[in-house]
């Protein structure tokens, strides 16, 4: 409404987001082709993939941050474990066994699970997805036992008791969950908070990048934005154009060293 324009959701899945961003990146820079995106699609991906098609950094112009948002440890009800301690046992009892799932190789899910196995030396089998939903699909089915995932897709299992959740990876405890445990204070040093922002095509007209921004900001500052979101953990990032370039940026050394910590290689 404050565009005055219709807004279509179009779901590009796959490829840790480069499908998306290819789609994106080759869009007229009219500003009416955008990019919701985050560390695995403007980080991640040329840090641990051959060939992409799009290079952020070239193709692409950040617009805004939107939100953040730390990961959920959840588990499969069905798995016989009721903290991240039972879990690392139960993982160390059957080496290889448990299976985690994660939304494509070398995203910030995967890094989650590789980082996890490396901090507490368990052996878990990573299976990789397409998207949220099939994977989300599988672990409440059974077909794997765990996931990081955020809050939106996870939160409401878990007041259902179809999942149950053991941690989050955030700096502190969330404000939606306050008595579940930081993974931080069972695994010291693990943290991970994953960041979503909007993009445009390269060429955008300034102007209409400033429009757009500044919808953003509005929508991102409403009270009635935050109550929304922050039921399923998720924190507003207001902030300029210049403000995600540089996050950006800064971003890339401490992604290369998780990468580099995890063992993922290019690929």
């Amino acid at each position: 409404a404050r565009l005055k324009q219709p807004v279509v959701v179009e779901n590009r899945s796959g490829a840790n987001q480069a499908i998306g961003m290819d789609a994106a990146a080759r869009a007229a820079p009219d500003g009416y082709t955008l990019l919701v995106t985050s560390q695995t699609g403007m980080i991640l991906n040329p840090l641990t993939t051959k060939d992409l098609r799009t290079d952020p950094t070239r193709d692409l112009t950040p617009i805004a941050t939107l939100f953040s948002t730390p990961f959920y440890l959840v588990v499969n009800s069905a798995v016989p474990v009721k903290s991240v301690q039972d879990l690392v046992a139960l993982a160390k009892s059957k080496p290889g066994t448990l299976t985690y799932g994660s939304l494509g190789r070398g995203g910030t899910h995967h890094l989650a699970g590789e980082l996890f196995k490396q901090r507490t030396g368990t052996d878990l089998l990573h299976v990789p997805y397409k998207g949220s939903a099939p994977a989300m699909n599988d672990l409440l089915g059974g077909q794997i036992d765990l996931m990081f995932e955020g809050g939106t897709s996870t939160l409401p299992y878990v007041q259902s008791g179809r999942l149950r959740a053991l941690a989050s990876t955030g700096e502190t405890r969330t404000e939606v969950m306050p008595d579940l445990p930081a993974l931080n204070e069972i695994v010291p040093g693990f943290s991970m908070t994953v960041w979503f922002g909007l993009a445009a095509p390269k060429g955008i007209p300034q102007p209409v990048a400033d429009t757009l921004h500044a919808a953003v900001q509005a929508m991102l500052k409403k009270p009635s934005t935050h109550d929304k979101f922050m039921a399923v953990g998720i924190e507003m990032m207001p902030g300029s154009q210049a403000d995600f370039a540089s996050l950006i940026q800064s971003d890339v050394p401490k992604w290369t060293r998780i990468v580099r910590d995890a063992g993922v290689g290019v690929e």
